[in-house]
């Protein structure tokens, strides 16, 4: 296999539940990519690198592993419970897939290609400040400048970003799980699975049982659930799976997990000729040319970068997160708090 192959397939043979044997030669990479992360991580804790505490708690939603898993959909499920206690959370990324440099406040009109395709999604959802940058110590300070309400900051992604320091930790996993266990580049893992004994909690996105692992912190089930369908160029205009029976239909994702969304419609009862793209892949008209014989099906974060190209027939399908009560019955949001506010009294 050439190695512009073997960089294509990557991502398809990391998340098989045991090492391909193309991968081995990969081997040595990986441990000396585990090694260094180990190396980094401790820098920060012993102090010789210093993380930088912002005025207010910090909460990251996170991954362990490469690629979306369903961060998107947990961060606004967590901004909607911590207002429902009386707080006045705000939001930091990176904005990747983002051209702007710096760090800038994302307006709900911004094009997508300047902030990024998630940051723009939470904007336009969370009706919470969304403040982007390479920097999140930089980006958190900036929304706290400009939002001195914020009582607390959830930072979408940055599990790896040691500089910022946080008050709790939650990584999320979908039903790839952890793959093969390695690190990059034979395997999906930034960090070792070790790294979460010292996490807050662990959501696993639409998961079955045989795809989790046991976990030393509290787990808790998440499901997206949608309701109904709206247009892509007019989001008042709404419908749902019903009246697309006995049309063509097709459907793009370009999120972690493609699949995931084609499972979703499936389990709508649409039969679609799936297309996948790559995570945060910039679409073009020549992208979507496809589906011109159809309708055309994408997720809320695609069509963020679709809504500027011409599609004559094309439905978004928004998605909630539901968790549920861990097994003593405690809710995420209770665990942040007592972490929160362990931290505080400390």
């Amino acid at each position: 296999m050439s190695r512009s192959g073997l960089a294509q397939r990557l991502p398809v043979l990391w998340y098989q539940r045991r090492p391909a044997a193309v991968l081995w030669p990969l081997l040595p990479l990986s441990w000396l990519f585990r090694a260094l992360a180990a190396l980094r991580r401790g820098l920060y804790r012993i102090g010789v690198l210093r993380a930088q505490r912002l005025a207010v708690p910090v909460i990251v939603v996170g991954n362990l592993t490469v690629g979306g898993s369903g961060k998107t959909p947990l961060v606004l499920w967590l901004v909607d419970a911590l207002r429902a206690r009386g707080l006045q959370p705000g939001i930091i990324s990176r904005g990747y897939g983002g051209s702007g440099e710096g760090v800038r406040c994302v307006d709900p009109d911004a094009p997508a290609g300047d902030v990024g395709d998630e940051p723009l999604l939470l904007a336009r959802r969370s009706r919470a400040p969304v403040f982007v940058g390479r920097d999140r110590v930089a980006a958190g300070a900036a929304l706290l400048a400009a939002c001195p309400a914020c009582d607390v900051i959830i930072a979408d992604d940055g599990l790896q970003h040691y500089r910022l320091a946080r008050d709790a930790e939650i990584v999320v996993f979908d039903g790839r799980a952890a793959g093969n266990r390695l690190a990059l580049p034979a395997g999906p893992l930034r960090e070792p699975l070790a790294r979460l004994r010292s996490v807050t909690a662990v959501v696993w996105n639409s998961a079955p049982a045989e795809a989790r692992f046991a976990v030393p912190v509290p787990a808790f089930s998440m499901r997206l659930e949608s309701a109904s369908f709206h247009a892509l160029g007019d989001p008042s205009q709404r419908c749902t799976a019903e009246a697309f029976r006995g049309r063509r239909l097709f459907a793009l994702a370009g999120i972690g997990d493609p699949s995931r969304f084609f499972a979703q419609l499936a389990a709508l009862g649409l039969s679609v000729e799936p297309r996948a793209f790559p995570d945060h892949h910039a679409y073009t008209a020549e992208d979507l040319a496809f589906a011109r014989d159809g309708v055309l099906l994408m997720t809320e974060k695609d069509a963020v970068k679709c809504a500027a190209l011409c599609v004559p027939d094309a439905w978004v399908l928004p998605v909630t997160a539901h968790l549920d009560a861990a097994p003593d019955g405690r809710s995420l949001p209770d665990h942040i708090l007592e972490k929160l506010n362990g931290c505080a009294s400390a």
